[in-house]
């Protein structure tokens, strides 16, 4: 009962959290809905727990739906994707090495879906997506962002794992689940290689 009244009150958002602007927008789809409804969810949780607080401005979770709102599920999942990867112990220092803002009431690092860093970079961003495609994770170590790479890679593995190990069973939709991680982690992988290159490099 209380789960469905919890997916009663998202459907019927009314931008109490940030995600809820997706949820009331004419514009999004119902498929990007069913997509954010999770975000929106676990904003639920995150906003009223400082212990959850995100370190990057918007946080992840606002990322991705604004990520997923302005460019669509093909790319929004890739990009958050390539976010939660970010998100780990050594975005303070990358923010610092590329010399990027922070958010003044705050002090969380500035990171929006449309990227405000110019080009700037002596690194081949077609290299580093190729390098991801083939080995997770080494495209963003082929920028420079060492730790970066070796989330990915963890990640990439972990949900690689999970989707080989429910493919032993016969749940339909354990296995649509795993594979579906996989797949948005793998190109959000490639995607995050590409970007490192193309945005992240010392400015």
């Amino acid at each position: 009962m209380r789960i469905l009244l919890l997916i009663t009150s998202l459907l019927f958002a009314q931008s109490k959290y940030p995600a809820d602007t997706v949820l009331t927008s004419k514009e999004s789809s119902i498929i990007e809905k069913m997509v954010v409804l999770p975000i929106a969810g676990w904003q639920r949780i995150s906003h009223n727990a400082s212990i959850l607080n995100c370190q990057f401005y918007p946080s992840c979770s606002q990322y991705g739906a604004i990520a997923l709102k302005e460019n669509g599920l093909l790319k929004g999942l890739p990009m958050t994707a390539d976010r939660i990867v970010r998100c780990n112990p050594s975005a303070f220092f990358n923010h610092l090495h590329i010399r990027g803002g922070f958010h003044d009431p705050n002090g969380l690092l500035v990171d929006h879906p449309a990227s405000h860093l110019k080009t700037f970079t002596k690194k081949s961003p077609i290299a580093a997506g190729f390098l991801s495609a083939i080995v997770p994770g080494a495209g963003r170590m082929y920028a420079g962002r060492w730790f970066d790479g070796f989330m990915g890679f963890v990640i990439v593995y972990l949900t690689a794992s999970s989707a080989i190990e429910a493919s032993k069973n016969n749940n339909v939709l354990n296995k649509g689940f795993s594979y579906s991680m996989f797949g948005i982690f793998y190109t959000g992988e490639i995607y995050g290689a590409y970007r490192t290159a193309k945005y992240y490099q010392r400015q």
